[in-house]
Parts: structure tokens; C-alpha cells; sequence
């Protein structure tokens, strides 16, 4: 496994832990990019079944990780 692939993994990894601790699930795109799937992330809230954030898979893992520590301050 490469340096950046274990970089990726771990960001992923802190961005779905930090939406389980808010109560939220990460749906990551399985697609390839086009004009409404960017190919990263999007916060669900699954009691709902409503999109928080992300509505069309643009939200990279610092971001989420950013959202989700936001949350959690308010």
C-alpha cells in the first residue's frame, strides 16, 4: 500500500468516525464523476433518510471531518 493510499484511508476513516459521533452516515459516490456526482461524500442522516450535506457527492473528507466537529460544537 502506497504512502498516499494510506493517507486516503486514514482521512476516510476519521471523516466516518467523525459523523458517527454526530449521529450521521457517510455515503461515499461509487460513480464516476459527471455534472451532479463530484465523486467524494455526502452526509445522511439516517433516522431521517434526509441529506445534510452533499447533495451531489462534493463534500471531500476535511470537509466532512470540519462539518461534523462544527456539529459537535453546537
Amino acid at each position: 500500500m502506497t504512502y498516499v493510499r494510506m493517507q486516503t484511508t486514514n482521512l476516510d476513516s476519521r471523516a466516518r468516525s467523525a459523523a458517527r459521533k454526530v449521529g450521521l452516515t457517510i455515503k461515499k459516490s461509487r460513480r464516476r464523476e459527471d455534472i451532479d456526482n463530484f465523486g467524494e461524500y455526502m452526509l445522511v442522516d439516517p433516522f431521517r433518510n434526509v441529506v445534510v450535506s452533499g447533495e451531489r457527492f462534493n463534500m471531500s473528507a476535511e470537509e466532512v471531518i470540519q462539518f461534523c466537529g462544527d456539529l459537535a460544537a453546537n
